[in-house]
């Protein structure tokens, strides 16, 4: 009976060594799609987040245009915003507060 437990031990290892090999395998295969399901998961979650975000300012904008009372305040709401209207030239001045503090100095000076 010793010789066919040593019979049957290399073949329970062989056995063994096979399963352990087989599971690389399988480990080995699901490792790429296992990876791209977690960072597709990643990304949507991200993405859900500021599909969020986006619709809540699309609330806040619907919530202002709706309490605009008249196109004029729209208008100045859209211009502070700096939108301009279609065929309008956008000019951007820069320097202002530095002007009106020296016309202020040299208006204060002469009177």
């Amino acid at each position: 009976m010793a010789k066919h437990r040593r019979r049957r031990a290399p073949r329970s290892q062989l056995l063994r060594w096979g399963a352990v090999v087989a599971a690389c395998v399988v480990a080995v295969l699901y490792y790429k799609p296992a990876r791209t399901y977690l960072h597709t998961r990643d990304n949507v979650t991200a993405r859900t987040a500021e599909v969020r975000k986006l619709r809540r300012h699309h609330a806040q904008l619907q919530r202002l245009v709706a309490a605009s009372t008249s196109d004029a305040e729209l208008a100045r709401e859209a211009r502070r915003l700096g939108l301009v209207k279609p065929g309008e030239r956008l000019f951007i001045v820069k320097g202002i507060n530095h002007w009106l503090k020296l016309h202020r100095s040299n208006v204060g000076g002469d009177g």
